[in-house]
């Protein structure tokens, strides 16, 4: 029976700390990727790719059947 019951403590132990190994590694992943700033301005020579629906004249049918059509 003491057999027994100490299998079953270490087994507790290893969840508990396997547990808490995980919870501490997804928050400082959490904090890493949380300092990153997704949305800043690009450096150097940056292009511009996006021409606005203005520009083009296109009614937004068209875009709405392209957009239906390709998907994107």
């Amino acid at each position: 029976m003491f057999r027994t019951i100490w299998q079953t403590i270490k087994v507790f132990l290893l969840f508990t700390g396997c547990t808490i190994f995980f919870y501490y590694g997804i928050i400082w992943i959490s904090q890493e990727y949380q300092t990153n700033h997704r949305y800043e301005k690009p450096k150097g020579s940056a292009v511009k790719v996006f021409q606005s629906v203005e520009d083009n004249h296109v009614h937004w049918q068209d875009r709405l059947l392209l957009f239906y059509h390709d998907g994107e």
